[in-house]
């Protein structure tokens, strides 16, 4: 039975001489694992389409015991985070988290948005040079609008866990947002910004900046809650120990 689905790559592993193993996350079926027969190959049409980030229409056959894909109509590669070693860890990154966080068979529409905009955010943030940015929100450039890849990777992993289910409560008598391990100490732009990325529609979450202090204090904040809510180490982070 073939069925078409909209989704990317999370992963690919080999599997004997030509083949491929995929992880996929669709919007409407989770993740789902299939086999890219041939994609090895030299001259195969699944080559390209079958590595991380590509993002379009999969056909895959399902059969009893295993699916195949048939064919792709590839509409995004993001190929610029092939071209920056930190863009494209961090985007590893976020494929990894995307699989953790998704399941088989459960729809997953909000994931794969979440990590379509989050890798186009990647895409977009200028590599090797972190601008100063006041607490007014204003370049010291004056170049626009520069979204950090520290302050992407913040945006993203608590989204993810609000999606998930897991999310601070802002208790308005203390001013402050928590969690079941107590009361999270933040200056009052940190605690709005935090509110920002919990509740801004996915459109709008890479819409902002932040200065250099209140960066930190979402390091620390988000960085401990995310690690609280997780029971695994993501092997991409080996590589991501700059931005720790």
């Amino acid at each position: 039975m073939k069925e078409h689905y909209i989704g990317m790559v999370l992963s690919a592993s080999t599997v004997g001489e030509y083949d491929k193993r995929v992880v996929l996350l669709t919007k409407e079926a989770g993740r789902i694992s299939a086999f890219a027969r041939g994609a090895r190959r030299p001259k195969s049409v699944l080559s390209a389409v079958t590595e991380p980030f590509c993002f379009g229409e999969f056909y895959l056959y399902l059969g009893r015991d295993s699916a195949t894909i048939e064919e792709v109509k590839a509409t995004n590669f993001f190929p610029k985070l092939r071209n920056d070693l930190d863009r494209l860890t961090m985007g590893l990154y976020f494929c990894e988290v995307a699989d953790y966080f998704t399941r088989e068979g459960m729809g997953a529409v909000e994931e794969l948005e979440l990590l379509y905009r989050s890798l186009t955010a990647l895409e977009s943030a200028p590599a090797g040079s972190e601008k100063v940015v006041t607490d007014a929100g204003e370049s010291s450039a004056d170049a626009g609008l520069f979204v950090p890849i520290r302050l992407i990777r913040r945006i993203f992993e608590l989204r993810m866990l609000v999606i998930a289910g897991y999310s601070p409560l802002y208790m308005e008598e203390k001013e402050c947002w928590r969690d079941e391990t107590g009361d999270w100490k933040l200056s009052r732009t940190a605690a709005y910004t935090v509110g920002q990325i919990i509740s801004k529609p996915m459109k709008a979450l890479f819409s902002f900046s932040v200065s250099d202090s209140v960066l930190g204090e979402l390091e620390t904040c988000i960085g401990n809650f995310f690690r609280r809510n997780t029971d695994r180490e993501f092997r991409s982070l080996t590589a991501l120990d700059v931005f720790s």
